[in-house]
Formats: structure tokens, sequence, C-alpha cells
């Protein structure tokens, strides 16, 4: 019997690097996928030898078809699917442009959900699919409306999806991560002091008073894609701290 393979969207860095990883570690074939030139590089180099690096723009469904071109002709079908990939931009509603917001939206939604559409038929019954959507979906963070609103569309996707797919005894899951120390925070544009006194802030407010590393998620994410959870579907997971729980 061949090893499980996972293709992991947004995995050059972060949580989906951290994913793929200990996939990897435990026995997966593992193919990821990123879209910065410096990221990919950087994974190339970094990752252990046997993991797939393919460029791919989540905006991009030329780029989804290739990869799953790929995928079939080295693989020949999928077990897991995480859905990772996604851009954070924050800031009060009346800052959006219609370019960013349909910038959002491309990558955060209409990607992920093509990229599942266009996946789908590779991956094998008894398969899992992991989305990651983020706290501030249910949880409410202060200039994250728009983030909230394009992760919390997959989000909405997820009990439906976990329904149709049950025949096929494919899990449809999501994962949530609170404040996770990923360099997503170094995206936010703050000087190296200020980033620094905004993730000490962060910390203070987590009721475990830390932030969480991106191997915590990979953990989460590498159950979900397991057979111990092969009687969880539908459901949404915060890996969080506690964040969100108190005001």
């Amino acid at each position: 019997m061949s090893a499980p393979t996972a293709l992991i969207t947004g995995g050059t860095s972060g949580i989906g690097k951290a994913t793929a990883e200990l996939l990897h570690s435990r026995g997966y074939q593992v193919v990821v996928t990123g879209q910065n030139p410096d990221s990919i590089a950087a994974a190339e180099k970094s990752l252990p030898e046997g993991i797939v690096v393919l460029r791919a723009d989540a905006r991009s469904l030329a780029d989804t078809d290739r990869v799953v071109e790929q995928i079939r002709e080295r693989f020949g079908a999928l077990d897991v699917l995480f859905l990772n990939a996604g851009i954070v931009r924050g800031g009060p509603i009346e800052a959006f442009d219609e370019a960013t917001f349909d910038d959002m939206v491309d990558v955060n939604f209409k990607g992920q959900f093509f990229t599942l559409q266009k996946a789908l038929p590779l991956l094998n019954d008894g398969g899992s699919i992991i989305f990651t959507i983020g706290i501030g979906v249910t949880r409410g963070i202060a200039g994250g409306s728009v983030t909230a609103a394009t992760r919390g569309a997959l989000l909405a996707l997820v009990p439906s999806l976990a329904v149709e797919l049950a025949p096929r005894r494919i899990r449809v899951n999501a994962v949530s991560p609170g404040p996770i120390e990923t360099p997503i925070w170094a995206k936010h544009g703050l000087p190296p002091e200020a980033l620094e006194e905004t993730l000490e802030a962060t910390a203070a407010r987590v009721p475990l008073g830390r932030l969480g590393t991106g191997e915590e998620v990979a953990e989460v994410v590498t159950f979900l894609a397991s057979d111990a959870a092969g009687y969880v579907t539908g459901e949404n997971i915060t890996v969080g701290g506690g964040a969100g729980l108190s005001v």
C-alpha cells in the first residue's frame, strides 16, 4: 500500500509549513503550494527532502489546474486536502477599496473553493478536507472584518460539504488558529519595536499567557487528517489558548 498523499495550499511558511513537516514525519507524501518566490525558495531549502513544492497563486484557476494535474501524474490520488492559503488585511471598514476587497475574496474564498472543486475528483473515498479559518471569524477582532468575512465564507461551507461528501466517507472540518507566532505578523508593516510590543500585548490577553506555535496548530490538523478523527466531521476546532473567552 502506498503512503497517503496530502496537498497543503499556503504551505511554504507558518502553519502550512509546520503541517507539511509533521505530516511528512508521519509517513505522508506531501505537496505544498505558495506564490511568494522568497518563501518558495526558503521552503525548498528547509523542508525535508521528498516534500514537493509548487508555485501556485490562489487567485489563478489555471495555476490550480496545473497543480492538480501534477499531483495526478505524480501520485494518482489525494487523501488529505488542507486549504490553508490566505491573506490578512487589517483596518477599519472604511479603509478598504474595491481592489483590496476583491483580492481578499479571490485568495481567501474563491481560490480555496475552486482548489477544492478541482482537487475533489482526486480525493480518495475516506479522505479528509481541512480549512484554515481563524479565531476572528467567531470571536471578533477590531479591524478584522473583511478578513473574517472572507474566511467565514469558508466556514459556512463546512457543514453542508460534510453532509454532501459523507456518502464518500470524506470528512470536512476546519481549524481556527488564534494568536500564533508565524511570519504573518511581520507583514503588518510595523517597525521591529512596535511589532515586539504588539506581540507582547497580544500574548498578555491570551488566558494561557503566550502566543501559540505553528506546530501546535499542525498537531490538530494532523489529527483531523488521521483515522483517529474518523468520526469527526462538520466541526471547527479553535486553537487559541483561550483567546476571546473573557473580556
